[in-house]
């Protein structure tokens, strides 16, 4: 029988250090060591990560519940693999890995409010005019942004496309969904669309320049597109990410070899989504690199609540979202994927580590005389 590896080593003492700054704007710095994907099996290995003895989660604060439970109140009003829906094979050739009954619709609506605050508030960065007339949201999920963006534009023409119906049927009048695969050739006008907006979609195509190649075909002359996506890699200013003994490092490289098991691309830190756009021929191209933390872990107040949101979303269903990837295309049992999980929250949980995501968004204009 073959010794247990070692636990992860116990956190570095919390009330004697200082609070943590918050992230500043710079090169995404990745976690010490070089992150390859581990296998399930290393993680059972682990086992199960020591409790601490006061579940209160006193790492985050005392009021970090309380602060959960607030968020929880005010925002989710409104195939099967282990019990969970996921899209229809009737609407696209492709696989997505994230379920769409409610479980995993509330997740995505806790991420559509923490990536409005992580922009203070604004739908998106592109410089539009107040007479924009249609717009589309590849991906819209429960369509928030959609709605949102109707209510702001009232006279503009918004729809949101989505492989899953999961939309509400109660939106403004300007607002309309359809169930479409952006994979495909897209049955919209050339020419028509003002704005073009796309967010947290990676991993849903295998050709991102074929998508970039339509949405310039549809895009008007002097209309807009905008993108905004992470790439999975965790990264910390000061090192206390490390690729060799945290779960959270192995978040990016899990999804990227997954991804490639399956041929869906996966975005990176380079400059993917800039250099497709210039290739279908959009112009004045503007990027800007957003620093989101995974848990409240910074001293700054906008930081503060942006990681609380970000860690409620992150740990509202990781059991859905990892369920496909890491289980149906990696072959990870439910033990491995469980153990992870457990290990993942816990270091989330310590404000002794500092992770975050780099959110890149990128908006780029079809030229007058396209």
């Amino acid at each position: 029988m073959s010794t247990p590896a070692p636990k992860s080593p116990t956190p570095a003492p919390k009330s004697p250090t200082p609070a943590p700054k918050s992230p500043t704007p710079g090169p995404a710095s990745p976690a010490v060591g070089t992150a390859v994907p581990l296998p399930g099996s290393h993680w059972a290995e682990q086992g199960l990560p020591e409790e601490e003895e006061d579940d209160t989660d006193s790492t985050l604060g005392s009021d970090f519940e309380s602060s959960t439970a607030s968020i929880s109140s005010t925002i989710l009003q409104y195939r099967t693999i282990n019990g969970r829906t996921y899209h229809s094979d009737n609407v696209t050739d492709g696989s997505y890995w994230g379920p769409n009954d409610e479980k995993a619709n509330e997740m995505l609506d806790i991420f559509h409010h923490a990536l409005t605050l992580s922009l203070d508030g604004r739908l998106c960065d592109a410089p539009l005019p107040d007479n924009i007339e249609n717009v589309i949201d590849l991906g819209t999920g429960t369509g928030l942004w959609a709605i949102d963006f109707g209510d702001k534009f009232p006279n503009c023409n918004v729809v949101g496309t989505d492989i899953s119906p999961i939309q509400p049927s109660w939106v403004p009048p300007n607002v309309r969904f359809d169930i479409d695969d952006y994979n495909k050739p897209w049955t919209y006008k050339d020419n028509h669309f003002d704005f073009i907006h796309l967010r947290w979609i990676n991993g849903t195509s295998k050709d991102w320049s074929a998508l970039y190649r339509e949405a310039f075909r549809c895009c008007k002359p002097g209309g807009f597109i905008e993108h905004m996506d992470v790439s999975g890699t965790v990264s910390s200013d000061d090192g206390t990410v490390d690729s060799k003994i945290h779960a959270v490092a192995q978040w990016g490289p899990m999804w990227h070899a997954a991804g490639r098991k399956i041929g869906q691309v996966f975005l990176d830190d380079s400059t993917m989504i800039e250099d497709g756009l210039k290739d279908a021929g959009f112009v004045n191209i503007n990027v800007k690199d957003y620093k989101i933390p995974l848990s409240p872990w910074s001293d700054d107040k906008k930081m503060h609540e942006l990681g609380l949101y970000f860690y409620v979303a992150l740990t509202q269903d990781l059991e859905g979202v990892l369920q496909y990837m890491w289980g149906t295309v990696m072959g990870w049992t439910d033990e491995e994927i469980s153990i992870y999980i457990k290990h993942f929250v816990k270091e989330l949980k310590d404000k002794t580590i500092h992770p975050y995501f780099t959110y890149r968004r990128v908006y780029a204009q079809k030229p007058l005389d396209a």
